[in-house]
């Protein structure tokens, strides 16, 4: 069983919602409610898969994210990586990529998940 277009979509998607309401993390799983929302969870995920794709992230966008979230400055990194600003500037902008050594003390020292960094989800 799959969901086969935009209409079947959207009425699994309003199921899912109507179920939230009445499943919680103490619903039994055997109950039928809880059975119901998980087999139509998984259809809309294997849908969305195939029809809403979620692309990795850019190394780029990644860092630039991370700075701005730890109100760090490109100097701060830069300082803390020792390498100039000029070259966190490139890896911020996409001109140049980290190397795996870099790349490993960026992951430390803004604390991101390496496989978002490798572009691995």
């Amino acid at each position: 069983m799959a969901i086969k277009n935009e209409k079947q979509y959207k009425v699994a998607c309003d199921r899912i919602e109507e179920l939230l309401k009445v499943v919680n993390n103490d619903t039994p799983t055997d109950d039928k409610h809880y059975i119901e929302l998980d087999m139509i969870s998984d259809l809309v995920a294997d849908y969305e898969e195939t029809y809403y794709p979620v692309k990795p992230i850019e190394p780029a966008e990644l860092i630039k994210f991370a700075i701005a979230e730890r109100n760090m400055t490109q100097k701060q990194l830069a300082e803390e990586l020792n390498i100039s600003t000029s070259r966190v500037s490139d890896y911020i902008t996409g001109r140049s990529t980290p190397t795996l050594k870099i790349a490993g003390k960026i992951c430390r020292i803004l604390e991101i998940s390496p496989d978002l960094m490798l572009g691995i989800h």
